[in-house]
């Protein structure tokens, strides 16, 4: 390519109308910033210095001088809100929602808004008609999420599984553990009030959604047992281990009484041994410990905790060594021993949690969904202590 001298005098050419183009810019910049009232900045200082109801107190008297300017309508309704003052979030995007004046925009942007208050003031019916009202606009998707929400707060699991799935459909995700989880929460339901046939149906859906669902597979089992086939219950609790090892410790006790119950106690606690070996967990070792108890004795028992111990070292398995070793030990050694264990099971009550992956709750129970963050699936299937040794 051979070089044109007029490339040179195109150089300033450009380098000028770059500068008139930033000067303009800068100029537009400055006269917005002035047409701004004063109290504007002073708010926004107060929130970068974390102080909210100075934030508040300065953008009311913006808009008292200025009560057309929707975008401080939604900072304010959204500072009252996390505060805790949800009267006053909702009047404010209620006088928004009231102007006849309103653009769409922002009439669906304070729609929103204002369904948040409710469902943050616990108005659970009027946050439901607020989101309503967005289905098919912008903030449907958001909307979709909200009410969701709040069908899993009532437990209106029908609702839930419609509003997963449509949420589903638009895109905004797979739902299909927690629909799974739904139709469990139903057949739950129906298998307290003795209808095992419904419940069976329900759980098929729950599985069709989400074939590794443990605890669909576990309350199979537990519709089988309810219809008196303990044999069906079994191989439906044994799935559990293809699905999640680590699931296992909560259906071991299950297995154990299967077991029993068919007249191969043996069978079932060669079977939890196994499963054992594959995935230590304190909760599995309580089932196996007493079943050995009750059918190898006292010198099985020790062997069984000790190798268990030196395998995975907790103070939960110790305090079980203990134990152990108090069937065992000599009476005048029994009451020193006695102290020595009741002061590692007091201290290991304190251990012997599950703990949301979540948002960190932790309760002595498992839950399929969190109490804290109300996420599904969330806890990992053992205790706090056995997750510090492995991490």
């Amino acid at each position: 390519m051979e070089f044109e001298i007029w490339w040179l005098l195109g150089i300033p050419v450009f380098f000028g109308l770059g500068w008139i183009a930033a000067r303009v810019d800068i100029n537009q910049l400055i006269s917005e910033s002035r047409s701004l009232p004063r109290g504007y900045f002073k708010g926004l200082n107060f929130l970068l210095n974390e102080q909210p109801d100075k934030a508040i107190d300065a953008f009311i008297e913006i808009v008292k001088l200025d009560p057309e300017t929707a975008e401080l309508h939604f900072a304010l309704g959204n500072l009252f809100r996390r505060r805790g003052e949800t009267e006053r979030a909702i009047r404010v995007h209620q006088n928004l929602l009231a102007r006849p004046d309103l653009a769409q925009e922002h009439r669906l942007h304070a729609q929103y808004e204002l369904g948040q208050d409710y469902l943050k003031a616990g108005l659970l019916d009027r946050a439901e008609e607020s989101f309503h009202l967005l289905a098919g606009s912008q903030y449907g998707a958001q909307a979709g999420r909200a009410l969701l929400e709040i069908y899993q707060r009532e437990k209106e699991w029908l609702r839930a599984i419609e509003a997963a799935q449509t949420l589903q459909q638009s895109g905004a995700g797979g739902r299909q553990k927690e629909i799974a989880q739904f139709y469990c929460e139903l057949a739950q339901d129906e298998l307290v009030d003795g209808h095992p046939e419904q419940a069976m149906s329900l759980l098929e859906k729950a599985l069709g959604n989400d074939r590794n669902s443990v605890r669909a597979t576990m309350l199979l089992g537990d519709v089988h047992l309810a219809q008196g086939d303990v044999e069906a219950a079994l191989h439906a609790w044994r799935r559990v281990e293809q699905q999640s090892v680590l699931h296992v410790a909560l259906v071991a006790q299950r297995l154990m009484d299967g077991y029993r119950a068919v007249g191969r106690p043996h069978e079932g606690v060669n079977l939890l041994r196994s499963y054992l070996a594959e995935a230590s967990s304190i909760d599995l070792l309580e089932v196996v410990f007493k079943a050995v108890l009750e059918l190898d004795g006292v010198e099985a028992t020790n062997q069984l905790v000790g190798d268990e111990l030196r395998r995975t070292p907790t103070l939960l398995g110790l305090d079980k060594l203990l134990e152990a070793r108090l069937m065992k030990v000599a009476p005048e050694m029994h009451s020193e021993l006695s102290v020595v264990k009741n002061l590692v099971h007091g201290y290991t009550q304190k251990l012997a949690r599950y703990q949301c992956s979540h948002c960190g709750f932790k309760a002595r129970q498992f839950y399929w969904q969190c109490p804290g963050c109300s996420r599904w699936e969330t806890y990992p299937p053992r205790r706090t202590e056995e997750l510090n040794v492995m991490n």
